[in-house]
């Protein structure tokens, strides 16, 4: 039992010395790791401790330069604080100088007031008296005076002019078949209207390229809506800063170009934009037919006239015929009809209305099928025209017309037809005359390029820079005209510019 006793103590024991051993080991191992963890924190401390007062430095530099720049600054702003003070005074200084220049300004203006009221005064009242000593002179008042003076003048008038008219018709009794000619001559003449050229096309200038990729629209939206609404072919091309309108129909020519000008201009172009530029062009268009045809119809002195054919004749104002204007033509023709109407004695009326009307058919040619002269008869017939002058209008190109109105009106129509420089072949000379001028500009030296603008008025000539210098464009414009005068046959001036142009490119890289 003893040694089982003994045993067991010394398990005890050896338990005991273990645990206290283990206890021991434990400690001293805790105690070391609490010396590494102090000298650990102190290292983290010490760190902290230099990277405050890094951080310190650094802000107080930023603050320094921050400071320094503020001040840079106040002082920068003081300065032009000042500038601008300076200038404001400046400025009163001027206004003051300036106001006591109007103050001396307008005490001398209402001075002269007063001096011209006193001699108007003086002038009214020397006035008066003038007329109370010629009423005590002459034993008249200034109306009986008045009507006395009246009657005698229109007694001597009257007499002058019955006797001036017997002396006229005596003269014309005498001359009549010279008078008849030189009456026609004057009369082509004086009334001889403009050349147009005819055309089918007309060019919009535009302001830059991106513009015709903006008429185009994705996938060409824009282009098909203006062509829908306006009936007219748009052509963008590779013509620099210019699209053509291509149409005969020369009315829906003109809606186009204004209604392109309005958009380019406005800079919104889509297709609701585009109907209602059309729609407004369209009105514009229409008033400015309307107001054609009232002045035709004031300058040839016809009214009474139904508003359909006064539409029909502002038409006209944008047809030519042969290079002629056909509603100036029209009136020539009238007016011519109603003089040589007045002269054989025939119904003036008549020949004047017919030789308005006479191409009024025109204005339907691009909707009707028909001669002219039978589709203006049945307009006319239409908006009750009396027969008289349908039958002008019928007839105005048959060899034998049924009345001398009708004989009158073709006559006329001959005459403007066929008067020097009514109708030709404008066309053709008009583009040789642009040929040579710009042969005579290209046969220079020094020449890159030329172009003859402005129907021939013009002639721009661009030379190399290289080769010509400023003072040698110079005597190159005066060589190009001297030239051109010498070999070369135009109406009126031409204008030639000769531009040197200097390009210096480089590329940022």
């Amino acid at each position: 039992m003893i040694p089982l006793v003994l045993l067991v103590l010394a398990v005890l024991a050896a338990m005991g010395i273990g645990v206290v051993g283990g206890y021991l080991v434990h400690k001293a191992r805790a105690d070391r790791r609490l010396a590494e963890a102090e000298a650990r924190l102190q290292e983290v401390q010490r760190q902290a401790q230099e990277e405050h007062k890094r951080l310190l430095l650094e802000a107080k530099e930023e603050a320094l330069k921050a400071r320094a720049a503020a001040e840079a600054d106040l002082r920068e702003q003081r300065r032009e604080l000042q500038r601008l003070e300076a200038r404001l005074n400046n400025r009163e200084e001027a206004l003051e100088r300036r106001a006591e220049v109007l103050e001396r300004r307008e005490r001398a203006v209402a001075h002269k007031e007063k001096e011209v009221e006193q001699a108007l005064a003086h002038a009214e009242e020397a006035k008066a008296q003038y007329l109370k000593q010629l009423e005590s002179l002459a034993g008249l008042s200034v109306d009986e005076a008045r009507t006395l003076l009246l009657k005698r003048v229109e007694a001597e008038a009257e007499s002058d002019i019955a006797r001036r008219l017997w002396e006229l018709e005596q003269q014309f009794h005498e001359e009549a078949n010279e008078k008849a000619r030189r009456i026609i001559a004057q009369a082509i003449h004086r009334l001889a209207a403009d050349v147009t050229a005819e055309s089918t096309v007309t060019v919009i200038p535009i302001p830059s390229e991106e513009m015709k990729g903006r008429l185009i629209g994705r996938e060409g939206r824009n282009i098909r809506a203006i062509e829908q609404a306006t009936g007219v072919d748009l052509i963008i091309d590779d013509t620099p800063d210019a699209v053509t309108i291509s149409c005969f129909d020369p009315v829906r020519r003109e809606v186009a170009r204004i209604a392109l000008q309005k958009l380019i201009q406005d800079g919104r172009i889509h297709p609701a934009r585009i109907e209602e530029t059309v729609a407004l062009a369209r009105q514009e268009v229409e008033e400015t037919i309307r107001q054609a045809g009232q002045q035709a119809l004031f300058a040839v002195g016809v009214g009474g006239l139904h508003p359909e054919l006064v539409r029909l004749l502002g038409v006209l104002h944008y047809r030519t015929s042969y290079g002629q204007n056909v509603l100036k033509h029209s009136i020539e023709v009238a007016l011519l009809a109603s003089m040589m109407g007045a002269e054989i004695g025939a119904h003036v009326e008549t020949c004047k209305v017919g030789g308005l009307l006479h191409d009024i058919g025109k204005a339907l040619t691009h909707e009707q099928e028909g001669p002219h002269a039978e589709i203006g008869a049945e307009v006319a017939a239409k908006y009750g025209v009396p027969e008289p002058v349908r039958r002008a209008i019928l007839e105005h190109h048959n060899d034998q017309p049924s009345s001398v109105e009708a004989f009158l009106v073709a006559a006329a129509d001959a005459i403007s037809a066929s008067r020097p420089g009514a109708r030709k072949d404008t066309l053709e000379h008009y583009v040789k005359r642009l040929e040579a001028l710009e042969a005579v500009a290209s046969s220079f030296p020094g020449v890159e390029k030329c172009y003859a603008i402005q129907a021939g008025r013009e002639v721009r000539v661009m030379v190399k820079p290289q080769e010509v210098d400023d003072i040698g464009a110079t005597k190159l414009a005066r060589d190009i005209s001297k030239k051109i005068q010498e070999t070369v046959v135009y109406p009126g001036q031409v204008k030639v510019v000769v531009i040197r142009e200097t390009r210096a490119v480089e590329y940022a890289r």
